[in-house]
């Protein structure tokens, strides 16, 4: 959904948020990120982006505040109290956006704000009247980041979740609203301030209809800001998906400080599937109505040899055929990474892939119970993207898949 990759926000300034947050009368069980955490998260969530990912950029940022003296904690969902608050923030957009609000805004030389993503929490801190106990990630990629910058600039912990388990194009595609908890009150902010509150929408369609045309509207980007009770916490997100990214990052780091293939320690740990490795042969990419689009072709190498994997992005790696025939789809995971390093590729623009390079792809399951339902399927399945097949998961489709490793 987001535009996180290769962008990196500033340190957002949410003091006013924090200073005014409740003291809890007795301290919730954290754990203490230390920075080889952070620096392994950051890693393990470009891997779970299902796309490419400037994972350099956010382990420098990461760096950054902590050599500032910032503190991280986590939660877990469970131990979240009750009466928390929890925030979430990301961007919306992509490609498509209306240039010419770009070409007269630099005419009229107007200046942008220092955070978009403070001026959204602001104001739906204001608008709610309540503040922030704690902040959950929105999706994968760069979104880690953003919400780990919130937390140290108010001083809360980040909850052990996410709303998506992964990066998605569309922000109706989130556990949240599959699971019918709403995503409203959210308030949306350009990069020259401009406020938009929408208190109700009529489903979570409607509001990646709105949250998208501002963001086109806006130069092709807006932050957005939304708030989650804590009661609701268990059943509108996927949890320990924090974990997961740090145990992701670790396996590929610690792959090749040893020498080991870090492609094959990461098939490992996520129960998953060396699905390709190639020579990308073509990369078709555009952008329209504030997503970016691409057609990626991939010509096979080593055991791959003599085949052809096609993937079609939309923001995200969304399905994916060998020789044609289907072979993985959202809302599993299919990460296109480098093949010696195991890190997630910094591709030109949001979802692009780079011809003439060599990537492989890993798939596996997307927290089955949660997607798999006929909801999560509604609105991540290949249907949804206009394709007429059925989703199918992808360990059945490894199962009959005919080339040999």
């Amino acid at each position: 959904m987001v535009r996180h990759g290769s962008m990196v926000p500033a340190l957002f300034a949410l003091t006013l948020l924090a200073a005014g947050a409740p003291p809890a009368t007795a301290q919730p069980k954290v754990r203490a990120l230390g920075e080889q955490d952070l620096v392994d998260m950051m890693q393990g969530s470009s891997i779970q982006a299902t796309r490419g990912s400037n994972t350099q950029s956010m382990v420098r940022r990461v760096k950054e505040l902590v050599a500032q003296g910032h503190k991280f904690t986590m939660i877990a969902v469970e131990d979240v109290p009750d009466d928390w608050t929890v925030a979430s923030g990301g961007g919306i957009g992509g490609g498509g956006g209306w240039e010419y609000v770009r070409e007269r805004t630099a005419k009229q030389k107007l200046p942008t704000i220092p955070s978009a993503q403070t001026a959204a929490l602001q104001a739906l801190s204001a608008h709610l009247g309540k503040k922030f106990n704690a902040v959950v990630r929105s999706e994968a990629a760069g979104a880690t980041l953003t919400a780990l910058m919130m937390a140290a600039e108010l001083g809360v912990p980040i909850v052990d979740a996410c709303k998506a388990g992964r990066a998605r194009p569309e922000g109706s595609q989130s556990i949240q609203w599959i699971n019918g908890i709403p995503n409203t009150p959210i308030a949306y902010a350009s990069r020259w301030g401009d406020i938009v509150l929408i208190d109700k929408v009529v489903d979570g369609y409607r509001q990646e209809d709105l949250g998208r045309a501002i963001a086109v509207a806006s130069g092709g980007g807006a932050s957005a800001a939304t708030a989650m009770a804590a009661k609701d916490l268990k059943r509108g997100l996927i949890a320990g998906s924090l974990s997961e990214a740090i145990t992701l990052g670790r396996t590929v780091r610690e792959a090749r400080e040893q020498g080991r293939d870090p492609i094959a320690a990461l098939v490992k740990v996520t129960n998953g599937h060396k699905l390709f490795q190639g020579i990308v042969t073509a990369s078709e990419d555009r952008g329209e109505r504030g997503f970016s689009w691409s057609d990626v072709e991939i010509r096979g190498t080593n055991e791959f040899a003599g085949h052809t994997y096609k993937v079609y992005v939309k923001n995200e790696n969304i399905v994916a055929w060998l020789d044609g025939k289907p072979d993985a789809m959202s809302p599993d995971f299919i990460a296109n990474l480098d093949p010696k390093t195991g890190d997630s590729i910094n591709p030109p623009t949001l979802g692009s892939y780079v011809v003439n390079e060599e990537v492989v792809l890993i798939g596996w399951p997307n927290a089955p119970k949660q997607w798999r339902t006929p909801k999560g399927i509604e609105v991540f399945g290949p249907r949804h993207f206009g394709f007429d097949f059925d989703y199918v998961p992808i360990e059945e489709l490894q199962k009959a898949r005919k080339l040999g490793r």
